[in-house]
């Protein structure tokens, strides 16, 4: 049997959720201690450091499939790590329609657009039964003061959402329909494979209207390129239920593309050097 595993393997349980915006539920156990610690922390971190961060972190907070984490106008008081599931953020245009921004998954942080207003910019919405880690940023505040390790760790956090944002910028400025879809697929592809999945059969948690919306897309757009690349043989996509045929006739539909955005995927993983855990939570 392969090492690597599809989503579709994952254990998927029923969590009682009394509020639109998740149950939170007690904290057991440690942050170094965590499955997830190799994807959220650097290899190497000192114990003094784990410490720091498992007084930051106070609680879980369960979601269902569409559940609010946060809205747009909430007052900023906590990081998020996501410890297991899917999320999407989105912001509205000023003529009312749902822009998604960000599709977020285990190892990954939400809440950063609270930092320059102390409000949030956009919602974060579950797109599958997800779990995050809450960070009061008070207390993560104090945690990078009395550590100058967590403090450069962040700060190539935040350095790894600005090179997201910039792939963002190609996907939209210079590429082609069939050259957003190819390059969301692989993109996605690398970041589960660095989670110990599959890199070529994976579920999608976004709907084909998300995926637009991200990409800059129509709907119609979306579901006609993923039947062109079915017919190239490129990918079989059965609903949400994608299978990478081939991966290099994907690359090379993205063309000379292809090296930034390799570079870019890697980015949000080149912090981790041990074993990768999985994208959901236990």
């Amino acid at each position: 049997m392969s090492a690597a595993r599809t989503q579709a393997d994952a254990p998927r349980r029923s969590t009682p959720a009394p509020s639109k915006t998740g149950a939170v539920v007690k904290l057991f156990g440690h942050c170094s201690a965590c499955n997830l610690h190799a994807v959220c922390l650097p290899a190497g971190l000192s114990a003094s450091a784990d410490q720091r961060l498992d007084h930051a972190i106070t609680a879980h907070r369960r979601l269902k499939h569409g559940q609010v984490l946060y809205r747009a106008g909430d007052r900023f008081e906590n990081i998020y790590a996501v410890r297991g599931g899917f999320f999407k953020t989105t912001v509205l245009s000023e003529d009312g329609r749902e822009q998604v921004t960000g599709f977020q998954m285990a190892g990954d942080l939400l809440g950063f657009d609270g930092l320059s207003t102390d409000h949030h910019t956009s919602d974060a919405v579950a797109l599958d039964l997800s779990e995050v880690c809450v960070i009061p940023y008070a207390g993560l505040q104090q945690a990078l003061r009395d550590s100058e390790e967590l403090q450069c760790h962040f700060c190539k956090l935040l350095g790894t959402e600005i090179v997201r944002d910039q792939e963002v910028m190609l996907l939209l400025g210079t590429m082609s329909a069939d050259e957003r879809v190819a390059a969301f697929l692989l993109n996605l592809s690398h970041r589960l494979v660095a989670r110990g999945y599959s890199p070529a059969e994976f579920q999608l948690r976004m709907t084909r209207k998300d995926i637009g919306s991200y990409l800059g897309l129509k709907l119609e757009t979306v579901s006609r390129t993923f039947s062109r690349l079915h017919e190239l043989a490129l990918v079989d996509a059965e609903r949400r239920h994608i299978r990478i045929l081939d991966s290099h006739g994907l690359t090379g539909i993205v063309g000379h593309h292809a090296p930034v955005l390799r570079r870019h995927a890697k980015a949000g993983i080149a912090l981790q050097d041990g074993p990768q855990a999985p994208a959901v939570a236990r």
